[in-house]
């Protein structure tokens, strides 16, 4: 019987295409006496590795690139383009765009069960008497991370969202919630999870370092609305975690021999064998690479998400890149030459995508995952088996939040000091004099640093946060993102995605009038 019990508790955490009110109404993942089942620490730790399971895949696959579409680092491909209006509304913001978008209710649908079952660990274990240390404090840490965690990209991206607090769940309903009681619910959690999540912890898990990193990040996102902006506290919280952590050599981070390294502060956990391989390549991979070489080429793919001519291009062509700077060839790649042999577009000139061609052009490159290749003598043999850990939280993003805090907070110099600690990795741990950050103004470090955190954190999955909280996203886009640029349709409404027309119907407290502004 326990037995059961614990598959069908790690069976609940199975994401599936809902709404949140389904997964917010539900009585209970094992449709059992939940005060029995989250009595038994021992099944609620069960459930907890079923969330982290499911967790995982928020970031495979084409949902693990999707909120990478649409922004000034990356973009889709050219005849994802053209073959599919709807989701080239994710960069073109045009009416595609709009509460009908598959993708967008799938991220939407994938965040709500991992919402809702951390919810019931919480409210099943948390107690006032909970002392830090137990068994008991850290697994309500845990799942007050994960809740934090997406409540935070929740609000990032759809702004007021319901919230998910059982004790109070007859006063708070379904509804959506105003922004501030979301954001001082998204910094309660991750002030709990600081107190109280281990320090150190198995891998892909969180830690109080990780929760600190969070609780950073969200008072430094919160939208100055709310009153809650406070840079000063993230700084505070970057300082107590930050020394916990090394930098190290830039290409280790992306080495699938070296995962979990001293920079991790949590990384997602996969491997080259399915179940468990992520399927991240089938996306960023060249097409052109994949009708040449096929599928057994480990840099095959389709052009899903590509780098915008910014995110690739040489300061000199108008990009991002410096001379000598080891962060380029590592995050994207240049040359797809294969054991001699150079692709063409001749195998794939049925397209006809004219200049729009971007097959050969620069491809996301961190996530290739060799072992996959023929070559690699594994017997995987197919790109779609990729199966690099991805990172979450590092110390490199951690630093770069740090001195953006330190500039806010009129303390400019130190805040130089600080990336030039990041950018002397970048050229191998001695960083030449011409590359150094020197003196600048407030508002020029503000504007340096966003490029800064292309070149450290290309296509890590934070960069259309970063936008949305600097209030860049709309320019900036529309400025380096070809798609954009050509449909000139973005708007300032668009900081924020459209609620999916499935939570519009089958949810009565989240009603069409509703909607985020602009979308319907």
């Amino acid at each position: 019987m326990k037995k059961t019990i614990i598959n069908i508790l790690i069976a609940g955490t199975v994401i599936c295409s809902a709404s949140c009110k389904k997964f917010l109404n539900q009585d209970s993942l094992t449709k059992l006496d939940e005060n029995k089942v989250y009595s038994d620490i021992n099944l609620v730790q069960t459930s907890l590795k079923g969330v982290y399971a499911s967790w995982l895949n928020n970031r495979v696959d084409e949902q693990g690139t999707v909120l990478m579409m649409g922004t000034d680092e990356t973009q889709q491909g050219a005849y994802q383009m053209k073959s599919d209006a709807s989701k080239g509304g994710l960069d073109r913001y045009d009416g595609n765009l709009n509460s009908l978008q598959g993708q967008v209710t799938t991220q939407w649908n994938l965040r709500w069960p991992l919402v809702n079952e951390a919810a019931k660990i919480i409210n099943g274990v948390d107690k006032p008497t909970l002392q830090a240390g137990s068994v008991e404090a850290g697994i309500v840490g845990e799942a007050c991370f994960i809740r934090g965690f997406i409540d935070f990209e929740l609000a990032m991206y759809w702004g007021e969202i319901p919230i998910r607090d059982l004790s109070r769940e007859s006063q708070l309903g379904l509804k959506r919630q105003p922004l501030k009681d979301v954001w001082t619910f998204i910094i309660a959690d991750l002030t709990k999870a600081s107190a109280f999540c281990p320090d150190k912890n198995d891998p892909g898990r969180a830690t109080s370092g990780a929760a600190l990193a969070m609780l950073g990040k969200a008072y430094m996102s919160a939208p100055v609305s709310t009153g809650l902006r406070d840079f000063d506290k993230a700084r505070d919280c970057f300082e107590k975690m930050m020394g916990r952590y090394t930098l190290v050599p830039y290409p280790d981070l992306w080495d699938y021999n070296k995962p979990n390294t001293a920079e991790a502060i949590l990384e997602f956990q996969y491997s080259p064998v399915s179940p468990n391989n992520n399927k991240v390549q089938f996306q960023i991979g060249s097409r052109a690479v994949q009708n040449t070489f096929g599928d057994g080429c480990y840099y095959s793919g389709y052009d899903k998400v590509v780098p915008t001519i910014h995110a690739y291009e040489t300061v000199a062509n108008g990009g991002i890149w410096e001379d000598g700077d080891v962060r380029r060839n590592e995050s994207i790649r240049y040359d797809f030459t294969y054991y001699g042999v150079t692709p063409t577009l001749d195998i794939i000139s049925w397209e006809g995508l004219g200049n729009d061609f971007d097959e050969l052009k620069p491809h996301v490159k961190k996530y290739e995952d060799f072992r996959t290749d023929t070559h690699s003598g594994l017997g995987y043999n197919n790109m779609y088996n990729s199966g690099k850990d991805m990172p979450v939280l590092r110390l490199g993003d951690i630093k770069l939040c740090y001195a953006e805090c330190l500039n806010e907070l009129s303390r400019t110099g130190e805040a130089i000091t600080v990336v030039n600690q990041v950018r002397a990795r970048a050229w191998g741990g001695t960083l030449p004099s011409d590359k150094m950050w020197g003196a600048m103004a407030q508002a020029d470090f503000r504007t340096n640093i966003m490029d800064e955190r292309t070149r450290e954190l290309f296509a890590e999955g934070w960069r259309r946060i970063d936008l949305i909280r600097t209030g860049l996203l709309v320019d900036r886009t529309k400025k380096y993102n070809k798609w954009t640029a050509q449909s000139g349709t973005i708007q300032a409404f668009n900081n924020l995605y459209p609620i999916p027309d499935t939570e519009l119907k089958l949810n009565p407290q989240i009603t069409p009038q509703d909607q985020n502004p602009g979308y319907h």
